[in-house]
């Protein structure tokens, strides 16, 4: 049997073996990497091949170049996003940006999942979360219209306790929710407001909040660049 063969750029591959080792913790933040004369040896490639690997990584956020010193990785880890991320007030560090209002007619999978009927309407929060001043998730949440009406869900400002409280308030609180997970090449929109380097693609969270009795509530689209990263689950098994 024929096996695949990974037909990327070299320059790729290194950027994608060292991506991974810094990632598994091989390299610890602060490490300083082999000399660039030592990578053209292990990897058998020209010294400006380990150099576009290197300026891949340093654009991603994974390493840093000290002038006179070297290359070495980041001292700052990966960033662990939490859904308390929205909430007033936001974890340290983290901030968000309200971009957007309104009442839509929602894209069919928003629709299907909050059980709309065709026409219905929902109420659209779009939102930029911000680590540091650097974007982080783009999200857009829907809320039904019918259930929302009124609510400062529909208002421009920022929600002490969220939607989560929104809708306790009217006796819908947030009981489980469901996350479908996919990974894709960012649209335009999302390039530029996560500022993603070439190449990076994005992690899609298609998330439906239930209250009681199973009905959903919310359907949130969350997007994040897929390089510096990562998603926390927590489940008890008791």
């Amino acid at each position: 049997m024929v096996q695949y063969q990974d037909t990327r750029p070299k320059h790729q591959q290194i950027a994608a073996a060292i991506r991974a080792d810094i990632m598994a913790g091989r390299l610890s933040p602060g490490e300083q990497l082999p000399s660039t004369q030592q990578l053209v040896s292990q990897y058998a490639t020209a010294n400006a091949t380990v150099q576009r690997a290197l300026s891949l990584l340093k654009d991603e956020g994974f390493l840093e170049g000290r002038p006179g010193k070297g290359v070495f990785v980041r001292a700052k880890q990966l960033a662990v996003v939490e859904v308390s991320s929205y909430f007033a007030p936001s974890p340290r560090g983290y901030s968000y940006e309200l971009l957007r209002v309104d009442e839509v007619v929602p894209p069919a999978d928003v629709a299907q999942a909050l059980e709309l009927n065709d026409g219905d309407k929902a109420v659209l929060r779009h939102r930029l979360l911000l680590l540091d001043g650097d974007p982080v998730e783009l999200s857009w949440s829907y809320y039904p219209s019918s259930l929302v009406g009124g609510t400062p869900l529909t208002g421009s400002k920022k929600i002490k306790g969220g939607a989560p409280q929104v809708l306790a308030d009217l006796g819908y609180p947030q009981r489980e929710f469901t996350d479908l997970l996919s990974s894709r090449p960012p649209t335009v929109e999302e390039a530029e407001g996560l500022e993603l380097p070439e190449g990076v693609p994005v992690m899609r969270q298609f998330r439906v909040i239930y209250s009681d009795d199973k009905r959903p509530v919310e359907v949130s689209v969350l997007v994040k660049g897929g390089h510096l990263y990562t998603l926390l689950y927590r489940q008890s098994t008791t």
